[in-house]
């Protein structure tokens, strides 16, 4: 993500201006992590109220640097607890005489999405019902939960029957208004829930649909918890494309920092028992890629990270013009991974957020896919799975034009002056206990495979900013001047370095 920074200069204006300007985005962007450190984000509880209001307006500012959007509103978190306030909708690329106009055509019919929106959320886990969060010529990309199972289903349907007075009007029909009571049986409660899920992933154009569950159910104390389009008995999402790609929960990440955050030669234990989804793709894409799907078990953490985002960005540059849907359990953990990647690997080519700067995208990313919708990072900090972290530890791995979806080489950063975005402490990551009570996802267990007999690098030894590359993917590059790598990591990962 690095050679993104080299598709123009950072900053035109004198050094002592552009010092002056650095030093308050760094600042910003450590005012975000220090707060997304201390809180997860409630649309119902915005506390401390200034600085998420600041971070909110700050994320719409950035949007608009280079879209016309519409809002979906969830202003008290009635339609979501852990979704923005305000959710950006991404209608089109505005152009530089659109961005002066304070009044343009909406292409979407917003009271219909939010109604489609309100209708659709007890479909998934907690309310995370398909969000579009990405707009890549086009199309939509998406996240949100997995299915709600049973359980939940019945007992927040029953919830909203109950303190509605018995008139919740959540599953009536536009057509015939009619409201299926609990009492019907499993099928037609699941015929009407995901019926309104569909219906909204059909009006966001979404054919693809990619599941990180490693289960095809979560089961917690022997119930089905959660479901997965995959194993919907009934078929109902046949008409898409779906794409089983297991991928380990935020629990696998506590090792990952535990080996010093080195992801080569981490190897998920793919032999527990509650992992029973396999690794289901398309020929259409699987024989695209040069990839040997068959050994995905073998793969370690870098190698599988690559492969999967290889495949979300082979998805979007299909011929047609469909979406695309990402999500894990709770679609907080995995799913802001892949998302984040997904984003920045695009803004890197120049694909979408055209005119942001590595800073702002490095913001925007952080602030709206990671802590405004939802990320458990005080708990994940306090059990040491940082998976947040890994995400930005990882852009390393993905600097090569193998990764670039305009199919062309990425340029090399060589306009950027030494100091730049220098950002101090952004935040220590501190472990404590193994485990995480909050997360859905299951237990864990690893192989760990030595490499060659070298040891992994330590904070002591580790020094992204030397002049020398250290690997093969640090040789693309010089990530001395990468804001979105190394300054980040060093500074999260408590790594003092002086540039």
């Amino acid at each position: 993500e690095a050679a993104a920074a080299g598709r123009r200069a950072m900053l035109a204006a004198s050094p002592s201006a552009a010092s002056g300007l650095s030093l308050r985005r760094s600042e910003e962007i450590a005012d975000l992590i220090d707060l997304f450190s201390k809180t997860q984000y409630r649309a119902k509880e915005v506390t401390p109220r200034v600085r998420v209001e600041a971070i909110e307006t700050r994320c719409l500012e950035l949007f608009a640097r280079d879209y016309k959007y519409s809002i979906i509103q969830n202003s008290s978190g009635d339609v979501c607890g852990h979704y923005p306030r305000q959710i950006v909708f991404l209608e089109y690329e505005s152009t530089d005489g659109d961005r002066d106009r304070d009044r343009y055509e909406s292409t979407v019919q917003i009271s219909k999405l939010q109604d489609l929106v309100n209708r659709s959320k007890l479909a998934r886990c907690r309310g995370r019902f398909v969000c579009p969060v990405i707009l890549y010529n086009g199309k939509h990309i998406c996240r949100s939960a997995t299915l709600a199972g049973w359980g939940e289903l019945y007992g927040r349907t029953g919830y909203n029957y109950i303190f509605s007075g018995g008139s919740d009007d959540t599953w009536a029909d536009s057509e015939d208004h009619t409201l299926i009571p609990l009492r019907n049986g499993d099928s037609q409660l699941f015929d009407k829930v995901r019926g309104h899920d569909i219906k909204l992933l059909r009006y966001l154009s979404v054919r693809y649909i990619c599941d990180l569950m490693v289960e095809n159910k979560k089961v917690k104390f022997g119930l089905n918890v959660t479901s997965s389009e995959k194993v919907d008995k009934a078929q109902r999402y046949a008409d898409f494309t779906l794409l089983s790609v297991p991928y380990p929960g935020c629990e696998f990440f506590k090792d990952y920092k535990d080996r010093d955050y080195t992801a080569e030669g981490l190897v998920f234990n793919w032999n527990q028992d509650h992992v029973d989804a396999p690794l289901t793709i398309p020929p259409c894409f699987s024989q695209n890629l040069n990839i040997d799907w068959t050994q995905y078990q073998s793969w370690d953490l870098v190698e599988q990270t690559q492969n999967y985002l290889k495949l979300l960005l082979h998805i979007i540059n299909s011929d047609d013009n469909s979406g695309l849907l990402v999500h894990c359990i709770s679609g907080w953990d995995r799913t802001p991974l892949f998302v984040s990647l997904l984003r920045l690997s695009l803004w890197a080519d120049g694909a979408v957020h055209a005119s942001l700067e590595p800073a702002e995208i490095l913001y925007l990313t952080i602030a709206y896919d990671w802590f405004l919708f939802g990320h458990l990072l005080p708990d994940r900090l306090s059990k040491g799975e940082e998976i947040f972290f890994f995400c930005f530890n990882f852009l390393k791995h993905i600097v090569s034009e193998k990764f670039s979806a305009v199919r062309k080489q990425r340029r090399k950063n060589s306009q950027f002056r030494d100091g730049e975005f220098t950002v101090e402490d952004l935040c220590q990551l501190r472990s404590r206990d193994r485990g995480s009570v909050t997360s859905l996802s299951s237990d864990f267990s690893l192989i760990t495979e030595e490499m060659g007999g070298a040891s992994a690098p330590t904070a002591d030894t580790l020094d992204p900013f030397s002049s020398q590359p250290q690997t093969s993917n640090w040789s693309v590059l010089n990530m001395r001047h990468s804001c979105l790598n190394c300054e980040f990591c060093c500074t999260s990962a408590g790594i003092k370095q002086t540039p």
